[in-house]
């Protein structure tokens, strides 16, 4: 699945450089993550490196995204190929 930010976000800046995907991104009233780039750090670390650094806890699973660890990892992929291109 995807990661999300809640309307309980502070805009504190510390969860969009910490995304190795480049997925976090400032929106008009919060920080918003791309569901099309999140692969919840899946090929670069072990936990989602938003939620460790999150000082209110905002990032849960997005409901709407469910992907399973084959799809991640899948995704992942793809987003490195794209880099390299």
């Amino acid at each position: 699945m995807a990661l999300m930010i809640t309307d309980e976000c502070i805009n504190c800046d510390v969860c969009e450089p910490e995304c190795p995907n480049g997925a976090i991104y400032q929106g008009i009233n919060i920080y918003e993550i791309n569901p099309q780039l999140c692969t919840e750090c899946v090929g670069h670390f072990d936990t989602p490196q938003c939620q460790e650094v999150c000082p209110v806890d905002c990032i849960p699973l997005h409901p709407d995204y469910n992907e399973s660890q084959d799809e991640l990892i899948f995704k992942y992929h793809q987003l490195q190929n794209e880099k390299v291109n």
